[in-house]
């Protein structure tokens, strides 16, 4: 068989062919990340033995990579993907020379598909991978949203301190309301009966009279101070934030329709919203290719790291290799989890009752999870409360 390596980058890959008793076809050669490219590669691998089987090999380098595996793809060439950290601990194997170049990257990776079990990467849905993107550029806008908060508030402390302890700390609908109409406290001193009745109607009447009047008492008598620059300052955050939360509005629209057409189990397991579960899905990508909820748990680097040498075993904390984001969403899914389903409320007492802290319990959940979703995805059967135990 023919063993094709290759060491992907955002300009140009480089490729390294040889046979599995290590004879090589191909030295290494460079070809670009562009149409011509592509074909110039497609016709190195056409000109082989075609009696042979061809393995690829690649680095799970993000987006880099991925037109030239949906070109191969299209080709009808199978790939298989690596963990650039193994790839890296196997070349280190290799030599004791501290070299490191792209075609001989490309050279450790054709070695290394001769060394272990060949395993095609499936055809990705493209709907996977759109929803991963959109999570992912959900999770960016998310951090800028609460970046320009956390920028308000500051600018709220220095020209009305009392007002946000008033909303409970919390810039809700009429809270932002007012100050994109009333930005500073002496206006919002002098609000009348009409502005009242606007605002009882913004907060679908939780606005009441007595808290209306509470509100101008603390702006007339505000230790803060107005100043012009702060007032812009204040409205510029106001318009970043609402066109940030607009494009997250939009964005959660765009992954709930993509997860509708994929219509996976997990989103009906209790404390999953359509967003949690969308990334989820996306991240892990095709679940079939996972032959035991273990391997999902080492793929989301939350399988704890274990040390053992002679007499001495010790299991350590959790790896946190893998994906943050998964990690993140599942540790967040778990924790809702407690709300809606009995079951993972009792393990996670369970757990507190054995000592452990509230994030090393909510991990144990989080494993839970996995192994449920391992089970609801492989059997393709929606949540039923007899899965659990």
């Amino acid at each position: 068989m023919y063993l094709v390596g290759i060491d992907v980058a955002k300009y140009k890959h480089d490729c390294f062919v040889a046979t599995e008793t290590g004879d090589t076809v191909k030295k290494g050669f460079s070809f670009a990340n562009a149409r011509k490219g592509f074909d110039d590669f497609l016709k190195i691998l056409q000109s082989l033995d075609p009696s042979q089987e061809i393995r690829i090999g690649l680095e799970a380098t993000g987006h880099y990579g991925m037109n030239l595996k949906r070109y191969l793809e299209e080709k009808g060439y199978s790939y298989m993907e690596f963990n650039p950290i193994l790839t890296h601990k196997f070349s280190q194997a290799q030599t004791l020379r501290k070299t490191k170049t792209d075609p001989l990257d490309a050279k450790s990776i054709a070695a290394m598909l001769s060394t272990v079990e060949y395993k095609a990467y499936p055809l990705q849905s493209y709907h996977i991978f759109f929803l991963k993107s959109l999570s992912r550029l959900r999770s960016t806008l998310v951090k800028q949203r609460t970046k320009h908060l956390v920028h308000l508030t500051n600018v709220m402390d220095y020209l009305f301190p009392e007002f946000k302890p008033f909303f409970n700390h919390k810039f809700g609908v009429t809270a932002l309301g007012l100050l994109e109409r009333f930005a500073s406290p002496e206006k919002m001193s002098r609000l009348s009966a009409a502005h009242f009745q606007a605002l009882r109607t913004l907060s679908h009447g939780h606005f009441t009279y007595p808290r209306f009047i509470q509100l101008k008492e603390l702006a007339a008598n505000t230790v803060g101070f107005t100043d012009p620059t702060l007032i812009s300052e204040l409205q510029s955050l106001l318009r970043l934030f609402r066109s940030v939360d607009s494009e997250i509005a939009g964005i959660e629209s765009q992954i709930t329709m993509l997860l509708n057409e994929i219509d996976s189990p997990i989103s009906t397991i209790p404390g999953i919203g359509p967003i949690a579960a969308a990334s989820i899905l996306s991240e892990f990508g095709n679940i079939s290719r996972f032959d035991s909820p273990a391997l999902m748990l080492s793929f989301a680097g939350m399988d704890p790291a274990i040390y053992q040498s002679g007499t001495a075993l010790k299991q350590g904390r959790m790896v946190k290799r893998g994906s943050p984001y998964l990690r993140s969403t599942l540790m967040s899914a778990a924790g809702y989890s407690l709300i809606w389903n009995p079951v993972f409320y009792d393990y996670y007492r369970k757990k507190r009752a054995e000592g452990k802290p509230h994030l090393v319990a909510l991990s144990h959940l989080a494993r839970k999870l996995v192994r449920l979703i391992f089970t609801l995805e492989t059997k393709h059967v929606d949540f039923d409360w007899a899965l659990l135990r």
